[in-house]
């Protein structure tokens, strides 16, 4: 019996799809020569682009029919608990950001409502929201509020546990670190503090998701001056070898937030919003004197250092980075590691001048039925100003549950005063102070606008008041001046 002829054999065709890929997308089964986005390079045998660029690149795929295996998000059906009436300014922000296919930030001053903001931009999408801060109290805080604000379970996402729900909070290292693996489950970003974003490697969390609604939150947002260190550098790429960021200017903090968050879409200032939605308030310089032994060790040290930056003409030769370049010095030249210790002296000097502890002895006598922030640039001040005063301390060494209880009290007027490093000059929900005493600080103008906004929460029609106790004739003067004039 003769067998019957098989018919000929035909290749099986796979359908082409599209797939995330370790914070990229990759397309399946479409050849070289397709006319694909200019967003896409064919690398690795396959049509590869940035995880970031799904919004731009989804109308092709939908186009081409092309199989989308990308999105793991779900749409939600979410109400607010407390269904308060916003501000005026908080329905403008959402709305504008609405308006912009939910892609930017939103610049408000510290106790204007940034999170209610955020709380209802969610409610607005209805989708599954990544919500990413900075510090691991910014995530129990907001935790909390998203968990009352919404009562359903929310993930949260760092060290201790890696939950993802459809809401979940983690900080920026724990986004960064497990990016590959948080990258297609979200498709609205939040970003607190956005400020941090484009630090090195983490601006890399916006670049590995795919979500196409993003909003940036932040009192203090970048501006063209905040560029990084020239010698800082950030950690290589997990996708490096794929050659898709390299586009990307890491010196370009607002146009590196433009491209992965989108612009500045609506901004308020301080005074903007002072006396109806914030207090009333007034800062003050008071200038003190060293006394004589301070001032010889000074002058000693500062013409130490100044000397040899002088001498060497680093500002002339290195322009903004002289003092990276002193710092780099340091690390092998003598005279350069004499002129950096000269540095931290006569630093020291200023910001822990026994001036400066008169001053705040006669502002605790005066304010003594107010609540009182002191800010420190040390940790060594802080502690000699709370043992001195008997007031409670709070810096980065302080345990969490310590400074739970620190905050708590301080909010039951249990402490009327606490004394405090940089911990809590962002994002910490500080209880409602009136009075602030800067003894010491960067001439950071982010940093300036923080500690002030500690004492703008509204509070009847209770003034706030900012000291900044400066030494008269010093360094001191100048860095407070930069601060202020930006």
């Amino acid at each position: 019996m003769r067998e019957k002829p098989r018919p000929p054999f035909k290749a099986k065709t796979e359908k082409p799809r599209a797939r995330f890929d370790g914070g990229t997308i990759v397309i399946d089964n479409v050849p070289q020569g397709v006319d694909a986005p200019t967003q896409f390079r064919w690398l690795q045998g396959k049509w590869r682009c940035r995880a970031v660029d799904y919004r731009i690149v989804r109308p092709w795929l939908d186009e081409r029919k092309i199989c989308n295996h990308i999105p793991r998000w779900h749409t939600l059906s979410l109400h607010l608990q407390n269904n308060f009436e916003p501000h005026p300014y908080q329905t403008e922000a959402l709305n504008v950001w609405i308006a912009a296919n939910r892609w930017g930030s939103v610049v408000l001053p510290t106790g204007a409502g940034k999170t209610v903001l955020a709380l209802r931009a969610i409610v607005q999408t209805q989708v599954s929201t990544l919500v990413v801060v900075p510090t691991i109290d910014l995530l129990h805080q907001w935790y909390a509020r998203l968990e009352n604000a919404f009562d359903t379970h929310i993930g949260a996402w760092y060290s201790l546990e890696k939950e993802a729900c459809p809401i979940t909070v983690t900080t920026y290292p724990s986004a960064w670190a497990n990016a590959e693996k948080l990258g297609n489950l979200f498709k609205l970003l939040i970003f607190d503090e956005i400020h941090h974003l484009p630090a090195p490697s983490w601006h890399e969390i916006a670049l590995m998701c795919v979500a196409p609604y993003r909003l940036g939150l932040t009192a203090t947002y970048p501006n063209q001056d905040n560029f990084r260190s020239p010698y800082a550098k950030a950690k290589p790429s997990v996708n490096e070898n794929l050659q898709l960021f390299d586009a990307l200017d890491p010196y370009d903090q607002v146009g590196l937030l433009n491209e992965l968050v989108g612009p500045v879409l609506y901004r308020k200032k301080i005074d903007d919003l002072t006396g109806e939605q914030l207090a009333e308030y007034r800062t003050q310089r008071i200038r003190v004197d060293l006394y004589e032994d301070e001032k010889k060790a000074y002058d000693t040290a500062y013409a130490t250092y100044v000397g040899y930056v002088r001498d060497n003409r680093l500002r002339e030769t290195h322009g903004s980075a002289w003092w990276h370049e002193l710092t780099r010095r340091s690390a092998f030249q003598a005279d350069a590691r004499r002129a950096k210790v000269a540095e931290l002296k006569w630093k020291e000097i200023i910001y822990q001048a026994q001036g400066k502890l008169d001053i705040l002895d006669k502002l605790l006598r005066e304010h003594c039925h107010q609540s009182m922030l002191i800010f420190t640039a040390h940790n060594r001040f802080a502690y000699r100003i709370a043992r001195q005063h008997l007031i409670p301390v709070i810096t980065h060494q302080t345990k969490a549950a310590e400074r739970k209880e620190i905050l708590e009290d301080f909010r039951n007027n249990t402490y009327r005063v606490i004394v405090t490093t940089r911990v809590l000059n962002e994002g910490i929900d500080v209880p409602i102070a009136k009075v602030a005493v800067i003894l010491g600080g960067s001439a950071s103008e982010r940093e300036y606008v923080q500690r002030l906004g500690r004492v703008l929460r509204k509070q009847g029609s209770a003034e706030a008041i900012l000291y900044e106790v400066i030494v008269r004739n010093t360094a001191d003067e100048r860095i407070a001046d930069r601060r202020q004039k930006r």
